[in-house]
């Protein structure tokens, strides 16, 4: 599968690494079943929380700074690229996941989605 010319319907059929999607505003929109297992929320927790919730406290910022700047341009720079990053699980506990995060407008909205697969 080109990476490049991953959907958000491909990124949802996905079931053997933890997929998230969010809406434009920053709210978790969907969570398959990897993800409950690795992050640790139910998907009743997940739902409509604000994307941070698996983002740790340092990253915050740079993460609100980028989300926003994407969403008003609409100029991406870290889509679709492999990038290693720390995520939280519901303990707090920080890891190393690699992050591959796409975006795809539907009815004039952004849809973000993004694989969070744990580095062991």
């Amino acid at each position: 599968m080109d990476e490049k010319k991953l959907t958000i319907n491909q990124l949802k059929s996905m079931r053997d690494v933890p997929v998230i999607l969010a809406s434009e505003e920053g709210f978790i929109t969907y969570v398959n079943e990897k993800f409950t297992s690795v992050f640790g929320w139910t998907n009743k927790e997940s739902m409509g929380s604000p994307l941070t919730l698996i983002i740790p406290s340092s990253l915050r910022d740079a993460h609100h700074m980028g989300f926003s700047r994407f969403i008003s341009t609409g100029q991406p720079t870290l889509l679709y690229q492999t990038l290693k990053l720390k995520a939280v699980n519901k303990k707090g506990e920080e890891f190393d996941a690699e992050h591959f995060i796409i975006a795809e407008k539907k009815d004039g909205h952004w849809i973000i989605g993004a694989t969070v697969k744990p580095v062991l």
